[in-house]
């Protein structure tokens, strides 16, 4: 029964970011996110340590101390930060870099999903950046990422979903700068 409850929640969780991603173009990404959830890595974990208020992740971690299952699909899904750091080869240390927009827009569709799977009906456009104003992943991001996430999450959150996704299908998918790369631009000239 918990498996097919966790598949249920998986499947509205992709359901829910490809009509995000479609919204703002990301078809390719929309049809493909989280296809790694499905393999037997995660989805045995999955069900296994499945609630349906909150990621089996957490629920693993907490009995183990980390998680197979997140291990598995951080290195799989370019939309996720974790993915995109590695050994800097001069001071020896972990660090993160900079995400490509696509991944970024992936990745605030979703944690705007997220939110609405594990909230339901409390979701308002405000979940997604409370889930990250209260995490502390927010110190593990490369600096740039984390000020482009906050910047598209506070808009999600002040002007809602309509005027976002336009914001991220004219400007942010089309590459142009964020206001304060702008500002810095017109600061050099």
């Amino acid at each position: 029964m918990k498996a097919w409850k966790h598949f249920k929640t998986v499947s509205h969780h992709r359901r829910l970011v490809r009509q995000g991603c479609f919204k703002v173009g990301l078809y390719w990404q929309g049809l493909t996110h989280d296809l790694s959830k499905y393999s037997p890595a995660e989805f045995i974990v999955g069900a296994k340590y499945y609630q349906g208020s909150r990621s089996p992740n957490a629920a693993e971690r907490e009995e183990k101390g980390y998680s197979t299952a997140w291990m598995h699909h951080k290195g799989r899904n370019k939309h996720h930060y974790e993915y995109w750091t590695d050994l800097n080869m001069q001071t020896r240390q972990y660090e993160s870099y900079p995400m490509p927009r696509r991944y970024l827009v992936e990745m605030v569709m979703d944690r705007r999903a997220a939110c609405m799977t594990y909230e339901g009906e409390r979701y308002t456009d405000a979940s997604a950046w409370a889930y990250l104003d209260r995490s502390r992943e927010r110190n593990l991001m490369h600096p740039e990422l984390l000020r482009q996430l906050e910047y598209l999450l506070l808009m999600l959150r002040d002007e809602g979903e309509e005027k976002t996704f336009c914001y991220i299908r004219e400007h942010v998918l089309k590459g142009d700068p964020f206001p304060w790369e702008q500002q810095a631009h017109f600061l050099d000239e």
